[in-house]
């Protein structure tokens, strides 16, 4: 793809107000940010060359990755990671103001499902048997009940959607644990980091490591060995299914060197040498939000 192709915008997981809105802004600005129903369309978007750039959520820190990423990003997509940002979590319950004094007769309450599954001791205690509805976004059940006002029902989500979307704030901070952050990674057919000021000092390199297919004893040792005495700092190492069988794993490890270390490019070709495939999605540099209060 020659350089006009190439578009100044940023597809995320939208509408505006979600998380990953704000992430986006974050990084972006306002301007050229495109909104995207699900996390495939805005990988999709990326790949097919409609935008630059897509930032998608990968990882929270109570729920863990988010499956619909890691499957599309590393089943079969030839994008890289060019930045990472971390930004902090905080979850309130939101209801359209006719509805701020009528809370027990809640129908339903609404969110993304890492939203949900953030808040669960809090809905658990107050909202048992309230049925509990996914969305594709937490901005999307946010925009949802504004557009139902007839609707007494809530959605859970950050403090820029309630401002976004008119409502009102029943209850702040539900979320189970104080510190929830989610990690957005920034996508794009390229390979280099972000030119933005603001980030981490060490690079990071995120690999995907299939197993030989001999599957003999000690493998995974020796994977781990290849950074261990070259003394290359692992931040994350994941096993996600192939999709080809029970048993059949690949991994995902997250180092934190410049794929371009001698260090590194000597563990490459070591796992080269032990008959493992690796694909590099690059290396990137992180930026952090801090908490607005």
């Amino acid at each position: 793809m020659s350089e006009q192709d190439y578009k100044p915008t940023v597809a995320y997981l939208g509408p505006e107000a979600s998380f990953t809105h704000v992430a986006a802004t974050h990084l972006f600005g306002t301007k050229g940010l495109v909104p995207q129903p699900t996390i495939p369309d805005c990988i999709e978007a990326v790949t097919e060359g409609h935008v630059a750039y897509a930032i998608v959520p990968l990882e929270n820190a109570l729920e863990g990755s988010v499956p619909m990423t890691i499957d599309y990003l590393f089943h079969g997509s030839e994008l890289f990671i060019n930045a990472e940002i971390s930004i902090p979590i905080e979850q309130h319950m939101m209801v359209n103001k006719k509805w701020k004094d009528d809370l027990e007769r809640l129908e339903s309450v609404r969110s993304h499902p890492h939203a949900l599954a953030q808040c669960h001791k809090y809905l658990q205690y107050h909202y048992r048997r309230t049925p509990l509805i996914q969305t594709t976004s937490t901005a999307a059940a946010a925009k949802y009940i504004s557009e139902n006002p007839e609707l007494c029902i809530a959605a859970i989500g950050n403090r820029l959607a309630a401002e976004k979307y008119g409502l009102h704030i029943a209850e702040e901070n539900i979320h189970d644990f104080h510190f929830n952050h989610t990690r957005f990674v920034v996508l794009s057919l390229r390979k280099g980091h972000l030119e933005v000021p603001g980030h981490s000092e060490l690079p990071k390199t995120t690999l995907m490591v299939k197993l030989p297919e001999d599957d003999r004893s000690g493998v995974l040792h020796q994977i781990l060995s290849v950074f261990a005495w070259r003394k290359l700092n692992l931040s994350k190492i994941e096993s996600r299914p192939m999709k080809t069988g029970l048993g059949n794993y690949f991994f995902i490890i997250d180092i934190l060197e410049s794929e371009e270390h001698p260090m590194m490019r000597g563990a490459l070709e070591e796992l080269a040498a032990l008959n493992c495939t690796v694909r590099s999605f690059g290396s990137y540099f992180t930026y952090e939000q801090k908490p607005s209060r």
